[in-house]
């Protein structure tokens, strides 16, 4: 059997990919295993492992990461994998394919395909429940749905963080999750925004002295502020066209745009503008002039949340 696992979900991949090798083991002896880099072998190499008989084994495991980057074994793929015996399985990992190829075509058509997506907040959530109770715990739909919002939807993160918590108390709560996890900045810096769009002077400069005390400098909050900006200017500019739409086209993820679209709706073309230049102004002059940038931030911040 041939089996492709592509897609820019790295985490869901190798989790499957461990699945199964460790099921191949689990029935096969480990000289049955073979790994294969397909940007450092040779075709003629990666040939004789695909269609030669198991040796000292009984059946053997081929994992054959990127030969795509071996032009050869494209042009070639179809003969090679007609030449694969039934003693030999094989695991090709390819994280990105070019749909348009005829490769890709092939690999859809002729092997057992599994395209991992990354996931959106929602499946994450859902995810996280799933994994709870597979480690004997378990937390409510809610909380893991503020886990990510959170943590962010990196799946390896969100997964280290499960552990942590489960570690605690195999009851996880969201006080728990406050106590034991730390906000992503970029996060907190959506909350931040998100306060000031609201009128809420308190959250916006509670918010902005949380990041100040973990360390993050103000340097480093004008970045995150000039990508939230960016972030809405593509959704205005967007008008009419769903979230999806935008970030596909804008290359962000559907989770960030459909977050945005809040703050969005509430300003104008003009507003986002000023916006964006006051900040850009905060970023030119503290760097020629030597302003106080952390004073600069506070005083546009309280501007945008009177």
């Amino acid at each position: 059997m041939i089996t492709i696992l592509t897609g820019e979900n790295s985490f869901g991949l190798q989790a499957e990919l461990r699945s199964l090798t460790a099921a191949f083991l689990a029935e096969h002896d480990e000289f049955g295993l073979e790994k294969l880099d397909g940007e450092e072998a040779e075709f003629n190499r990666i040939s004789e492992a695909l269609t030669s008989l198991p040796f000292l084994a009984d059946k053997k495991l081929i994992v054959l990461r990127r030969p795509s980057a071996n032009k050869e074994f494209i042009d070639k793929a179809e003969s090679l994998f007609a030449g694969v015996p039934e003693t030999t399985d094989v695991i090709i990992i390819e994280p990105k394919l070019d749909k348009r190829l005829a490769y890709y075509k092939l690999l859809k058509k002729q092997t057992d395909f599994h395209e991992f997506k990354e996931l959106d907040p929602g499946g994450l959530s859902r995810w996280l429940v799933e994994q709870a109770i597979t480690k004997n715990g378990k937390i409510s739909q809610g909380d893991a749905l503020y886990l990510v919002q959170r943590i962010g939807v990196n799946q390896q993160l969100l997964s280290n963080e499960l552990e942590k918590l489960l570690l605690h108390d195999v009851q996880i709560s969201r006080q728990s999750i406050d106590i034991l996890t730390e906000a992503t900045p970029q996060s907190t810096i959506f909350e931040l925004l998100e306060a000031a769009f609201a009128g809420n002077v308190k959250r916006t400069m509670q918010l902005y002295a949380e990041q100040r005390s973990l360390k993050v400098e103000p340097p480093q909050i004008v970045a995150m502020l000039a990508w939230q900006l960016h972030v809405l200017a593509l959704i205005k500019a967007g008008k009419d066209r769903s979230a999806e739409q935008i970030a596909s086209q804008a290359k962000l993820s559907p989770y960030v745009v459909k977050k945005s679209q809040g703050i969005a709706r509430k300003l104008t073309i003009v507003e986002l503008k000023t916006l964006i230049v006051d900040l850009l102004t905060i970023d030119v002059r503290s760097k020629k002039i030597g302003l106080d940038t952390d004073e600069a931030l506070q005083n546009y911040l309280l501007k945008l949340a009177s």
